[in-house]
């Protein structure tokens, strides 16, 4: 599997997933010489993707850089884990699976509203187990569609207006995360997983299996309603977080004057 796997990459997925990944990397400038990259595999339909991205781009000798599979065991159940280390296997990928007991805590220090304390500890476990094993990049399985949602969810629920970014520094600062993912569409990854019979790992989380409603999944919902009558919409919020005109945000500050004072 992990052969044809990869050769779809260049073949039937080489428009809508390889040439977008290609431009990601080289528009946002994501990988220089000497880098050491960990991928970190969630066991998820994206992050098997960007592994076996990933795969094929160290096939290109044009530029010089290390990569390593990393994933996190936040409290699997015993069939979850099963089966994403079966997919590590059908599909050759070599991760080193480490375990923390983030589920857990989550659900006991914050039983109502877990998402936001899992997040947080899941971030600062991962960094600093990148950090600890000496990589300078963390590439994540982030799409296109996750940078829409994410621009929504601040805007309807914090309100402000920020969203993922294909690069940015983690909070020690001694990490980049870069995100080559983020010009794929999750209907492609979803394409390319049912072809390739690529049983992605159910992710185990009652919030995020469904069980019980989260701002992502509303927000998600909402999107698919509005494609109904316009197949662009996803595309235009996208396209609106490149093209801020600061002209006419309020609240945004020119020397001592804020826009819309006289």
């Amino acid at each position: 599997m992990g052969e044809l796997a990869l050769a779809s990459i260049r073949t039937t997925y080489k428009k809508k997933i390889w040439s977008k990944f290609v431009k990601a990397v080289k528009d946002f400038d994501l990988i220089q010489d000497g880098d050491k990259i960990a991928i970190g595999i969630s066991g998820g339909k994206d992050s098997l993707l960007l592994a076996k991205l990933f795969q094929e781009l160290k096939k290109d000798r044009s530029k010089k850089f290390e990569i390593a599979f990393i994933s996190m065991n936040p409290g699997f159940g015993s069939m979850d884990l099963e089966q994403f280390e079966k997919n590590l296997k059908d599909l050759d990928i070599s991760c080193e699976i480490f375990n923390a007991n983030v589920w857990e805590i989550a659900f006991e220090q914050s039983p109502e509203s877990p998402c936001f304390l899992c997040a947080k500890m899941r971030r600062g476990v991962l960094y600093k187990k990148v950090e600890e094993l000496g990589f300078n990049k963390l590439a994540l399985g982030h799409h296109f569609d996750d940078m829409v949602e994410t621009a929504i969810i601040n805007m309807f629920y914090a309100g402000t207006v920020k969203t993922m970014i294909p690069k940015v520094k983690s909070t020690s600062g001694k990490l980049e995360l870069i995100r080559p993912l983020i010009y794929i569409q999750e209907k492609d990854i979803i394409s390319y997983t049912k072809k390739n019979e690529i049983q992605a790992m159910a992710c185990g989380c009652p919030i995020e299996s469904g069980k019980v409603d989260s701002k992502r999944k509303e927000i998600k919902n909402l999107l698919a309603e509005l494609e109904k009558n316009n197949s662009q919409i996803k595309q235009s919020i996208f396209n609106s977080m490149k093209n801020i005109n600061l002209d006419y945000v309020l609240g945004y500050t020119r020397g001592n004057k804020k826009n819309g004072e006289n």
